[in-house]
C-alpha cells in the first residue's frame, strides 16, 4: 500500500511539545487520520490514493492548531465522526505560554461517499489558562441512534455526554471525568476519575437499553499487590469483558455478567511508563494496543517539580506493541518514544510513532516538537516470536513492580546489581479470565551480581524486593 507520505516532522502547532498522528481509521475505502498538534485531519482515497486534508477552519479561523490526541474516533453508516480539541486561532505567546481562550473541543462528521467534512458539535469556555472537557472517546449507541462522547481532560464540562448526530445537540449523561470507554453486550463501559490526580476510580457501566447507571470498583490484583496511579489510557472489549488499559497493568472483568473486575499487573515501573495517548484495537478476535515509554514529560527540570521530572523522564524500556489474547499477554513489537495510534489495512497494520512526548503548560512552542510517522507490518506478527527487549530500573522493594510477559521467550532473565544482602519475590500469573490467582517463589540474593533463570516461570511475572537498594539495579533480559 502506498500512501501519499509515512513521516511527519514538526511543522507549525504551538502546544506543549508534540502531538502525534492520531485516530487512524480506515472505513469504506478511506484512511482517516488527524496529525496533531498541525491541526490537520487527513483522508485518503485507498484505490486513487487522493489525499484531502482538513484544518479545522470551521471551529474558527486560522492558523489553527491541535485536533486530537486521544484517538476520538468512531464509524457509522458513511461517515467518520472524529472528534478532541482545536485551537481557533491558535495563540502562543513569546514567554513560551499558549493562551486557551480559544480551545475548542469538537465533533465533526466527514462524509466517505460524498468527500465533504461537516462540523457536527463545538464548545469552548473562552478562558486564558482553562479549557472545556477535550473530546477523549466516541462511542456509537445503536440502540438510541446517539454518539456517546467521554471527557476527561479539561477544567469544565467533564464527564459522559450524549450528541445527537443530525442535529448536533450534547447532553450530559454524567458529571465525573472519564477518559475513555467501550460497548460491551448492550453497556457502555466508562473509566471514571482524573488521570492528572491519581487515575481511574471506578467504573461506571451505561445500560444502553433503560438508560441507567451501575458503578464498580477493583477487586483486588492478581498478583495480591497494591495498584499505584492506575491512569486509564486505552480501553477495548473483548469475550463479553471489558480491558482497561491503565499505568501498572490491565483491569479486566465484567460485573454485569458476575465477574469481578481484576487488577492484573503489567509494566508496573516506578516512571510514567503506560498505555496513554494511544487505542486499543480488536485483531484476531484478540486486542491490540500499545504501553509508551515517553508520552507525556516535564521538560525543564527546576525546584519543586524533581520527583515528577524524573518520574516522567526515566526511560525503563522500549515502548512496546502488545497482542492480548487471554490467557496470553504477548510482546510483538518494540518501538521508540511512543505509539500514538494502531489501525489494520488490507494485511497490514499501521503503527502510528512520535519521538517526543507531550509537556507542561509552560513549556509551549509555535512548532511541534516531534518527528511522526507510519509504520506498516503485517499481521502475521501476531503470531511471531515477539523480538528482544531489555528492562531496566532501579532496585526498589516493598511493592510488587513488574508484570513481564514471558509468552514466546526461550530465555528471559533477571540481572541484579545490588549492594546488600535481599531477597525477592516472583510471583507468576497469568491474564485467566476469571482470575486464578498468583503463585510465589522466593530467591536469597547477595551483594553484587545475581542471575534469575526467568524461563522456568510462564504467563507473568511480577516481583517485590524484600529492602530497596538505593545504588541497586535490575535488569529483565528478553530474549
Amino acid at each position: 500500500m502506498l500512501l501519499p507520505n509515512y513521516r511527519f516532522p514538526g511543522r507549525y502547532g504551538p502546544e506543549w511539545g508534540s502531538g502525534g498522528i492520531f485516530g487512524l481509521r480506515y472505513y469504506n475505502g478511506v484512511l482517516y487520520f488527524t496529525l496533531a498538534f498541525e491541526g490537520e485531519a487527513h483522508f485518503i482515497d485507498v484505490k486513487s490514493e487522493e489525499e484531502k486534508v482538513y484544518d479545522f477552519t470551521l471551529v474558527g479561523p486560522g492558523p489553527t492548531s491541535g485536533g486530537d490526541t486521544y484517538n476520538a474516533v468512531e464509524t457509522v453508516d458513511e461517515f467518520i465522526y472524529f472528534g478532541g480539541w482545536v485551537h481557533a486561532p491558535a495563540l502562543y505567546r513569546e514567554d513560551r505560554r499558549i493562551l486557551f481562550t480559544n480551545k475548542y473541543s469538537h465533533v465533526h462528521a466527514y462524509d466517505t461517499e460524498e468527500g465533504e467534512v461537516r462540523l457536527l458539535w463545538r464548545e469552548s469556555i473562552h478562558h486564558e489558562t482553562d479549557w472545556a472537557g477535550e473530546v477523549s472517546e466516541i462511542l456509537y449507541d445503536p440502540y438510541n441512534d446517539r454518539l456517546l462522547l467521554a471527557r476527561e481532560d479539561g477544567h469544565a464540562n467533564l464527564g459522559v455526554y450524549s450528541l445527537d448526530r443530525k442535529g448536533g445537540k450534547a447532553k450530559r449523561l454524567l458529571d465525573e471525568p472519564s477518559p475513555k470507554g467501550v460497548r460491551v453486550h448492550d453497556t457502555a463501559f466508562f473509566g471514571i476519575g482524573n488521570n492528572f490526580t491519581g487515575g481511574m476510580r471506578k467504573v461506571g457501566a451505561l445500560d444502553m437499553i433503560d438508560g441507567r447507571w451501575e458503578f464498580f470498583g477493583v477487586a483486588q490484583s492478581a498478583d495480591g499487590g497494591s495498584v499505584v496511579r492506575p491512569e486509564l489510557g486505552a480501553m477495548a472489549s473483548a469475550y463479553n469483558r471489558v480491558f482497561a488499559f491503565v499505568r501498572g497493568g490491565i483491569i479486566a472483568g465484567n460485573p454485569l455478567m458476575g465477574e469481578d473486575l481484576t487488577f492484573y499487573r503489567l509494566f508496573d515501573f516506578p516512571t510514567f511508563y503506560a498505555p496513554f495517548r494511544v487505542n486499543a484495537i480488536n485483531v484476531g478476535g484478540g486486542i491490540l494496543t500499545a504501553f509508551n515509554a515517553h508520552h507525556d514529560a516535564i521538560y525543564s527540570r527546576g525546584p519543586g517539580n524533581e520527583f515528577e521530572w524524573e518520574a516522567t523522564n526515566t526511560i525503563v524500556g522500549p515502548s512496546v506493541l502488545l497482542y492480548i489474547a487471554p490467557p496470553v499477554v504477548k510482546i510483538v513489537g518494540a518501538f521508540g518514544a511512543r505509539v500514538t495510534s494502531i489501525e489494520k489495512l488490507g494485511g497490514k497494520l499501521l503503527v502510528a510513532t512520535n519521538s517526543a512526548p507531550n509537556t507542561g503548560s509552560t513549556e509551549a512552542t509555535p512548532f511541534d516538537t516531534g518527528t511522526r510517522d507510519l509504520v506498516l507490518f503485517d499481521e502475521g506478527i501476531i503470531r511471531e516470536r515477539p523480538p528482544a527487549v531489555s528492562f531496566l530500573l532501579p532496585a526498589l522493594g516493598e511493592r510488587p513492580l513488574g508484570g513481564i510477559p514471558l509468552d514466546g521467550y526461550r530465555e528471559p532473565r533477571m540481572i541484579l546489581h545490588l549492594r546488600r544482602d535481599n531477597r525477592i519475590k516472583i510471583c507468576e500469573y497469568d491474564l485467566s479470565l476469571p482470575s486464578t490467582g498468583a503463585a510465589e517463589e522466593t530467591f536469597e540474593l547477595e551483594p553484587g551480581r545475581n542471575v534469575i533463570d526467568l524461563s522456568a516461570f510462564s504467563g507473568l511475572v511480577s516481583f517485590e524486593l524484600e529492602k530497596s537498594d538505593g545504588e541497586g539495579r535490575i535488569k529483565i533480559d528478553l530474549r
